[in-house]
């Protein structure tokens, strides 16, 4: 009478087998968590400039009443996410509020509030080396990191 069952050496071979493909796995799945971070980085980036937008239209129509003589745009990024008062007269208690809350940069540290996350460009700073101003016209991720096209980060 024979025993049936894997002999020693086959179950090592199977074991090999599925360390290989796990080895083969794994640059893969850090591929897609690194596409799935770059998404969530291009969703805030949109959401912010969005709302940077709206507010450079509010005030334009009036709406936002800022600093005479200063750009239209707002003094910081938390500004966004609080309401602002309608300036208009025939809007008495009307608010504005273009953000419900900051997005954070998914390649900043977790521990940073999420205003403190991105980097800022003033009004009157250049695109090339951009540096925070008196107002808030754009903003940028603080990651040295560079991304799966081949640009950094910072440049998106």
């Amino acid at each position: 009478m024979s025993k049936r069952g894997y002999t020693l050496i086959e179950l090592l071979v199977v074991l090999a087998l599925l360390a290989l493909l796990a080895g083969m796995a794994m640059p893969l799945t850090q591929l897609v968590q690194q596409r799935e971070r770059e998404r969530e980085l291009k969703r805030a980036l949109w959401e912010i400039r969005d709302a940077l937008d709206q507010w450079r239209r509010a005030s334009e129509l009036g709406a936002i009443v800022g600093p005479a003589g200063q750009p239209p745009y707002p003094p910081t990024l938390q500004a966004l996410a609080q309401p602002q008062r309608d300036a208009r007269a025939d809007r008495p208690g009307a608010q504005w509020r273009f953000l419900r809350r900051v997005p954070r940069d998914p390649f900043a540290d977790p521990a940073l509030p999420a205003e403190q996350t991105w980097g800022l460009r003033g009004f009157y700073s250049e695109a090339d080396a951009p540096r925070p101003g008196e107002q808030v016209f754009d903003v940028h991720s603080r990651s040295a990191g560079m991304g799966i096209n081949g640009v950094p980060l910072r440049q998106w």
